[in-house]
């Protein structure tokens, strides 16, 4: 027995010590990566023209800390450590209450900034150029209908509410020049850039351009929308607004067409009631349901709020995260944030986000990753941060021709750029709509429908392969319409479908 106990206590000294090497050689690995790194940034930087220099730094310094933090970084949460979310965390929307006063509304309005996250192209819908310029409703765009909203607000109550728009280097130009149309309008609309950062070979760690004047754009990359409040610092931007007696901003997603200037939030943040304290941050959430079961969660961490996305959940808890009885909200990426407080974290470099691994296979055959991060994460450097529970009708976003086939339907109605849901639907939830490959591009899409359906009634509705559907179509229920391979089938313009299953050669079934 004594010779067996030896000879455990000497395996566990052994598996210690063994530890301890792999830990340190990690770290010593870590740290030699990140020499490394520094060295061919600073190799970048002798290769730029000096009337860039000062801004190359700039971006350069902040992708180096980027790069810092991804090898500090530990891939996933520690599941145990999740605490229940505190009394108080998530606040609903309807205890916030309402402001009526006219001029106590234009106050408010006056020290608000609002912001649209304006990066993005419409490749993934076959568009070209920004998303922001396709068309949504009445052949009116994202940008058109962003504009009529903040004109109207304008409008009613007297006040000037900047639009800022936040673009990419693949955005930036075309955005430029769309904005010339707008010229008559009673907008006041500011544009800046967000950083632009080298791809990383896989491999190597490094990054695949080599020089700074390369006319190259596969070499960089846009690092997600969590850049956005160092880009906008160093815009120069955030000092104006903070000169001009702005406090917060209001960030969300230029495709997000539920994301209007919400009276009630604005009041909450700049007259929080006795039992909390004024927030430097808000989040707006709603609940999940199972379309949105891969939706970022606000959970408990360490001792502060913290957004918890997919990819920073162990594998063998992905199930639990997805399930709606346990993790019952996700966040919608609409964002209120304190200008002051933005100032002071980004200025003493206390921006604490979770790096966003994004790995790539790029058309030359090399394998890379950009590192991005999320707005929403920096929700743990703010002091006094909430969530609000808001409804489902703050979140409409439009990632696919399935979306977008919902908000130009007869679902929505449209006032001032504003869609708000038909009150002729005698019920609030939204049908769940599943549009096959031949739909995929907006083309294509909009070849397909002679006429948008009636969706007034319908609940859920699946089309997969060769579907044509005529005018005046009425969807009701649930719908499913299944051509197989070389097979067409044409919705004959005037039909009613409730509740049917179509397939084959149009063949109507009772479902």
């Amino acid at each position: 027995m004594a010779q067996r106990h030896v000879s455990v206590g000497c395996f566990s000294t052994f598996s210690e010590a063994e530890a301890k090497s792999s830990e340190e050689w990690k770290t010593s690995t870590k740290l030699e990566a990140l020499g490394t790194m520094e060295g061919e940034l600073a190799h970048l930087l002798s290769t730029c023209k000096p009337d860039k220099l000062a801004h190359n730094k700039t971006e350069l310094s902040g992708f180096r800390n980027l790069f810092a933090r991804f090898l500090r970084a530990k891939p996933t949460v520690d599941w145990s450590k999740i605490e229940p979310l505190p009394e108080g965390a998530i606040r609903s929307y309807k205890s916030l209450g309402t402001v009526s006063e006219k001029e106590l509304i234009a106050a408010q309005l006056r020290k608000l900034v609002v912001v649209k996250l304006n990066g993005g192209l419409g490749t993934s819908m076959g568009c070209k150029g920004p998303k922001s310029v396709i068309s949504v409703r009445n052949d009116l765009t994202f940008l058109d209908l962003t504009m009529q909203q903040i004109q109207t607000l304008n409008k009613t109550y007297g006040v000037d509410v900047p639009l800022v728009l936040m673009n990419s280097f693949n955005t930036n130009e075309d955005t430029q020049k769309v904005l010339k149309k707008y010229a008559n309008v009673k907008v006041s609309v500011h544009t800046f850039s967000q950083s632009q950062y080298p791809r990383i070979n896989r491999e190597t760690l490094l990054p695949i351009v080599k020089s700074l004047e390369a006319d190259d754009n596969e070499c960089w990359y846009p690092p997600g929308h969590g850049n956005f409040y160092e880009a906008f610092h160093n815009s120069g931007l955030l000092d104006k607004f903070i000169a001009d007696g702005k406090e917060y901003c209001f960030l969300s997603n230029i495709d997000n067409m539920g994301a209007t200037v919400d009276l009630s939030i604005l009041n909450f943040v700049l007259n929080p009631p006795s039992d909390h304290e004024a927030p430097e941050f808000l989040m707006e959430v709603t609940d999940k349901t199972r379309a949105d079961v891969k939706g970022g969660t606000l959970i408990q961490y360490e001792g502060r709020l913290m957004l918890l996305e997919i990819a920073q959940v162990p594998k063998d808890y992905v199930d639990e995260f997805k399930s709606i009885s346990k993790f019952r909200i996700f966040n919608t990426n609409n964002l209120w944030a304190k200008l002051g407080a933005m100032k002071r974290i980004v200025t003493e470099n206390k921006l604490e986000m979770e790096v966003i691994v994004n790995p790539k296979h790029l058309d030359r055959g090399l394998d890379v990753i950009q590192l991005e991060t999320a707005a929403g994460a920096a929700i743990k450097s703010f002091r006094g941060a909430v969530g609000v529970n808001v409804p489902r009708s703050r979140f409409l976003p439009v990632k696919k021709t399935s979306d977008l086939l919902l908000l130009m339907s007869n679902l929505y109605d449209i006032d001032n750029g504003s869609l708000t849901l038909s009150h002729q639907r005698s019920f609030p939830t939204t049908p769940l709509v599943k549009l096959g490959s031949s739909f995929d591009k907006v083309k294509d899409y909009l070849g397909r429908f002679n006429g948008i359906p009636d969706l007034l009634e319908l609940d859920h509705l699946t089309v997969s392969g060769d579907v044509w559907f005529g005018k005046d179509v009425s969807l009701k229920g649930t719908v499913i319409i299944i051509a197989n391979h070389g097979d067409r089938i044409d919705i004959p313009p005037g039909s009613i479908l409730e509740n049917k299953i179509v397939s084959g050669n149009l063949r109507i079934l009772e479902h």
